[in-house]
């Protein structure tokens, strides 16, 4: 097993989602049970779904000094580095660090394809039109490129591309480059924006519900596709005593199947062994789980069996896809920000959309809202082909 490591500070972060701008809206949002999905109004073509879709995109075009990036996935991106005093945080880690000691990571999984996918519905005598023919915008690096420039960081610079485990991946990236002097500080998180490729890529693959999803539901159909930006800026301890901590995380990759889980869960359960072995924990210690939980068949029966097996009923469980439908590659980052929000605003957030809950985990999950202490939340990503993540953090007195 992993050694454990020493925990880093969460010194800033922020969400963008459905459910609003910044992390105020969500808390506002989780805390009533309060939900964002509605029907599809995004797709080229009728496709008969549930989306979670940001509002305001459409108005907020990039400055002008960064109209060359300009695409839904760097406008979300804007708007997600413009909340919660986040640019600001970056501003002073760059101050007090240098540029280029402070790494850039993040997830994504379709980067700006909508703009690719715009430029082909529109072509001019074979070519990409005028105003799409910026070379930038087309490559999966597009949203970690325009970040750098957008922000002035110009340490490691990474795109980390694992599907739905893409933007928890990037908190294991980025503690392994400050552990090992690299930098000094990180930015992580991860940004997706709706496009058609994911719509009808997931409904050609029958995983789409046409009703708002329902994670962990006996009556489950499928899940509901959104769109988030996260980002959370990490530093070494001592820069900030009383800030959350990283104290852990476990990565694996089971490779059982293209889209579907190990039916046993062997890679999430070793994904899970890993990060409490990096955090110095056991299972009973553990107060909050925000669980991967897509409403697919196969994703939460496997989930809900290793939470069963492995959790007692105090501790507390929900999916908060039923809140903003599944982000995709920025649903690792978005949720690891609600465990945040559970270890500093002491509440578990309910598992919206499921009245008829999983009989193997039902004592475990958290249905409605709960007001409760969070000492230590665990944020479990599992993403296509078996690629896992399971992240932990904790309150700055129990790391």
């Amino acid at each position: 097993m992993p050694a454990r490591i020493p925990s880093l500070a969460v010194t800033a972060y922020s969400a963008t989602s459905a459910l609003g701008h910044g992390v105020s809206a969500h808390v506002d949002a989780l805390r009533s049970g309060r939900g964002s999905l509605r029907a599809n109004d995004f797709s080229s073509a009728p496709l008969e779904c549930c989306i979670g879709r940001v509002e305001g995109i459409e108005d907020a075009p990039l400055p002008q000094s960064l109209a060359h990036w300009e695409c839904r996935n760097n406008r979300l991106a804007w708007l997600g580095l413009n909340q919660d005093e986040l640019f600001e945080a970056v501003s002073a880690a760059i101050e007090r660090h240098g540029a280029d000691r402070v790494a850039l990571v993040l997830g994504t999984s379709t980067a700006s394809i909508g703009a690719s996918e715009e430029a082909y519905r529109r072509l001019e005598d074979g070519h990409f039109p005028q105003d799409l023919r910026r070379p930038g915008i087309h490559t999966p690096h597009s949203l970690t490129a325009f970040i750098a420039k957008a922000t002035g960081i110009d340490g490691p610079a990474l795109t980390i591309s694992t599907a739905c485990s893409s933007s928890a991946k990037v908190f294991a990236s980025a503690e392994r480059m400050m552990r090992l002097g690299l930098v000094d500080a990180a930015l992580v998180g991860g940004v997706d924006t709706l496009c058609d490729s994911v719509l009808f890529g997931f409904n050609a693959l029958e995983l789409v519900s046409p009703e708002p999803c329902r994670p962990f539901d006996a009556r489950r159909r499928g899940i509901s596709i959104g769109e988030a930006a996260a980002f959370a800026l990490l530093e070494r301890a001592d820069i900030a005593p009383h800030s959350p901590r990283l104290i852990g995380y476990g990565e694996s990759s089971d490779a059982y199947h293209m889209s579907t889980p190990h039916p046993q869960g062997r890679g999430a359960r070793a994904a899970l062994d890993d990060a409490l072995a990096r955090a110095g924990l056991r299972e009973d210690q553990i107060d909050y789980i925000n669980l991967h939980g897509t409403a697919t068949l196969k994703n939460d029966e496997v989930e809900a069996a290793v939470v069963g097996e492995r959790f007692s009923p105090r501790v507390r469980a929900s999916s908060t896809k039923g809140f903003t439908g599944h982000t995709l590659g920025a649903a690792g980052g978005l949720e690891a920000v609600f465990g945040l929000i559970a270890i500093e605003h002491g509440f578990v957030p309910g598992n919206l959309g499921c009245t008829q809950p999983e009989s193997v985990c039902e004592r475990q999950l958290a249905l409605r809202s709960e007001e409760r202490e969070v000492r230590v939340a665990l944020s479990n990503s599992f993403g296509f082909g078996g690629n896992n993540a399971c992240l932990a953090f904790a309150r700055a007195d129990f790391a």
